[in-house]
C-alpha cells in the first residue's frame, strides 16, 4: 500500500461542522425519542482498540444536518466525554453529509472528491434510508478500511457503569443490565430466557454477584445434560438402596447450593417427576430425596434458564403451567446477537484481546502506522455484520478463537475459504437502494416461508447434487430448500467424493475455465460445479473480471 496521503483538496474549514440549516427542508425528525437516535458505531478501524466508538447523531433527529470527514466529529465511548475523530488518512476532509429525509428517512451524501463510502457491493454518493433500514441497521464502508455501523442507539448518553461482567452498550443489553440491578437483591425466582449462546448463565452469575448470597456458592446445572432417570437424585439427593446403583447417599445439588443460587439451565428438558418435586421446592422450600420420607427445608435462590417454547410445550402436555408461573417469579429476556449488532466490533475485540494474550501477540491491537493495513479488515468486519449469528455471543468467541489462531505471526487477520464460505452462507440481506416508488411508510417485504426442517442425515448424496444444481450452487439457498441447517451444508459436501470446493481449485483450471467461458460468471458455475460466491472470491484473488459477477 502506498504511503502517499489520498489526493484531495482541503475544504474551507479542513474540519466537519454541525450546520443549524435554517432552510433546510425536513418533514420529520428521523426519530423520536421513543424509537431511538441515529448513530455512527465504530465496528472496525485501522487502530483496532477503537471499536464500539459512537457518534450519535442528536443534530439530524432534531432536523439538522451534521458533516462527518476525517477531522470530526469525535467518536467517544458511550458515557464517556472526551474523544476523537475518525482520524485515519484515507478518509477524506471533503465530509459525508447525514441530514433528515422526509417520513423519517436519513440522507446520507458524499461531497465532491470525498471518502469512497460503500454500502452492500455497491459504491455510493447519495443513499436515502428508510426507518425500517435503520431499525436493522446499515453497515458503511469508507475508503476500504473503516467499517462503520449506521442504526438507531438509545439518547441515553450515561455511563453504564457497572458492566455487570457483560460487553456492550445496545439498548438491549443495557435493558438486561437494569433488569439484574433491580431484582439481584430480592429473593424471587428468575427465569432466564434467550437462544442458545446469548449467555444465560452469565445474567445467573451477574445476579447471584450482586446479591446478599454472593459469599455463598453458586451451583450451575444443566437439566439437558443429566439422564432423565438420573436427574431426580441429581438435584434432591438419594437415599442410599433408593434405586439401582445408588450404593450410597447422594446429597443433590439443592443441598450443596444450600444459603447459595441454585442455576438450572435448559429447564425445559426437566422430566415430568423433576418438574413436579420443583414445584414443591418453590410453594412449600422443603424437597424430599428420592427414597426419602423426611422433608428437607432449604434455602436456596433458584434461578432457571431456557431457550425453549415454554408456552408451547405446555399445550403439547410437556410442560406443568404452574411450574413456569413459579420459575418466572422476574423473567430477563436476552437478545440474539443479530438485534446487537453495534456490540459485535467490540465483543469481538474483547474476546480476541483474550486470545492474543494467550499466544503472545497482544501488541497487534496497539496503534500502528496508520497507513498500514487494518488487523480486522474491512472485509472480514463486513462478513461478521451481515453473517446471521444462529450461536449468538458463543459462536462469535469460538469464531474468533478460529481466526485468530489460524492468522497466527500474520499482521491481519486471515480468513480461510471454508470460513468465508460458511459465514457468506448465512449473511443478512444487505440493504438495497428504495426506488422513487417507494412510500416512506410501506411495510419491508414478509420473508418467505421457511421449510420445514429435517436432520442433515436424511439429505440423500443424489439430492444434495441436484439441489446445488437446481439452485445454481448458492449454497444458502439450496440449504433452505433442503429444510437443513445452513452450517450443515458444509459437512455434506464435505463427505460427497465428486462435490468440490472453490477453494482447492488450482489457478490453472479456473483460468482456463475462465478463457472458454469468456469471463461468463454463471457459465463458469455451471461447468466447475462450485459456490459462485466463492468463486467470485477466487477470480478476484487472480485478477480476474467477469460479466456477470
Amino acid at each position: 500500500m502506498s504511503r502517499s496521503e489520498p489526493r484531495e483538496s482541503l475544504s474551507p474549514s479542513g474540519i466537519a461542522e454541525v450546520s443549524t440549516a435554517a432552510g433546510h427542508e425536513h418533514s420529520a425528525a428521523v426519530a423520536s425519542s421513543d424509537q431511538g437516535v441515529p448513530a455512527l458505531t465504530l465496528i472496525s478501524h485501522p487502530t483496532a482498540t477503537r471499536a464500539g466508538e459512537r457518534l450519535v447523531l442528536e443534530a439530524v433527529a432534531t432536523g439538522r444536518e451534521v458533516a462527518l470527514s476525517r477531522n470530526g466529529p469525535n467518536f467517544t465511548r458511550p458515557g464517556d466525554t472526551f474523544g476523537q475523530p475518525l482520524a485515519d488518512p484515507f478518509v477524506s476532509r471533503h465530509p459525508i453529509v447525514f441530514s433528515p429525509g422526509e417520513g423519517g428517512r436519513l440522507r446520507l451524501r458524499v461531497a465532491e472528491g470525498g471518502t469512497r463510502v460503500t454500502v452492500g457491493e455497491q459504491h455510493v454518493t447519495s443513499r436515502e434510508f428508510t426507518p425500517q433500514e435503520l431499525a436493522a441497521g446499515i453497515p458503511l464502508e469508507l475508503s476500504g478500511r473503516v467499517v462503520l455501523l449506521l442504526h438507531l442507539a438509545s439518547s441515553q448518553t450515561k455511563a453504564p457503569g457497572d458492566m455487570l461482567g457483560m460487553v456492550g452498550a445496545s439498548p438491549g443489553i443495557r435493558r438486561v443490565r437494569e433488569h439484574i440491578q433491580r431484582i439481584a437483591d430480592l429473593q424471587v425466582p428468575v427465569l432466564v430466557r434467550g437462544e442458545t449462546g446469548t449467555g444465560k448463565e452469565l445474567v445467573a452469575q451477574a445476579i447471584h454477584q450482586h446479591s446478599p448470597r454472593k459469599e455463598r456458592p453458586f451451583i450451575s446445572v444443566n437439566l439437558g445434560a443429566i439422564p432423565k432417570e438420573l436427574a431426580a437424585a441429581e438435584l434432591f439427593g438419594a437415599h442410599r438402596g433408593a434405586f439401582t446403583g445408588a450404593t450410597r447417599d447422594r446429597e443433590g445439588f439443592f443441598r450443596a447450593a444450600q444459603a447459595g443460587t441454585l442455576f438450572l439451565d435448559e429447564v425445559g428438558e426437566a422430566p415430568p417427576e423433576v418438574q413436579v418435586m420443583l414445584l414443591r421446592v418453590l410453594e412449600t422450600g422443603e424437597l424430599y430425596p428420592v427414597g426419602g420420607h423426611t422433608p428437607i427445608k432449604t434455602d436456596v435462590r433458584l434461578i432457571a434458564a431456557t431457550d425453549a417454547n415454554l408456552e408451547e410445550q405446555i399445550r403439547d402436555g410437556r410442560f406443568k403451567a404452574p411450574l413456569l408461573h413459579r420459575l418466572a417469579g422476574y423473567e430477563i429476556r436476552l437478545p440474539p446477537l443479530r438485534e446487537r449488532r453495534e456490540d459485535l466490533g467490540v465483543l469481538f475485540q474483547h474476546f480476541a484481546r483474550e486470545e492474543l494474550a494467550a499466544i503472545g501477540e497482544a501488541h497487534l491491537l496497539t496503534p500502528r502506522d496508520p497507513y498500514a493495513e487494518p488487523w480486522l479488515p474491512a472485509s472480514l468486519a463486513l462478513r461478521l455484520l451481515r453473517y446471521a449469528w444462529p450461536g449468538n455471543v458463543r459462536q462469535l468467541r469460538n469464531l474468533t478463537r478460529q481466526l485468530v489462531i489460524g492468522s497466527r505471526g500474520q499482521p491481519v487477520l486471515q480468513v480461510d475459504p471454508r470460513l468465508a464460505e460458511e459465514l457468506d452462507s448465512a449473511s443478512a440481506p444487505l440493504p438495497s437502494p428504495p426506488t422513487s416508488g417507494d412510500s416512506p411508510s410501506e411495510p419491508p417485504p414478509k420473508p418467505a416461508p421457511a421449510v420445514a426442517r429435517r436432520k442433515s442425515t436424511e439429505v440423500t448424496g443424489e439430492e444434495l447434487i441436484s439441489a446445488l444444481r437446481q439452485h445454481a450452487w448458492d449454497l444458502k439457498t439450496t440449504a433452505d430448500w433442503l429444510g437443513i441447517p445452513r452450517s450443515s451444508i458444509y459437512d455434506l459436501i464435505d463427505k460427497h467424493p465428486n462435490i468440490r470446493r472453490a477453494g482447492t481449485l488450482s489457478s490453472e483450471e479456473i483460468t482456463a475455465c475462465h478463457q472458454q467461458c469468456e469471463g461468463d460468471l454463471d457459465e463458469m458455475v455451471r461447468r466447475l460445479e462450485v459456490s459462485k460466491k466463492a468463486l467470485t472470491r477466487r477470480l478476484k484473488e487472480l485478477g480476474l473480471s467477469t460479466r456477470n459477477g
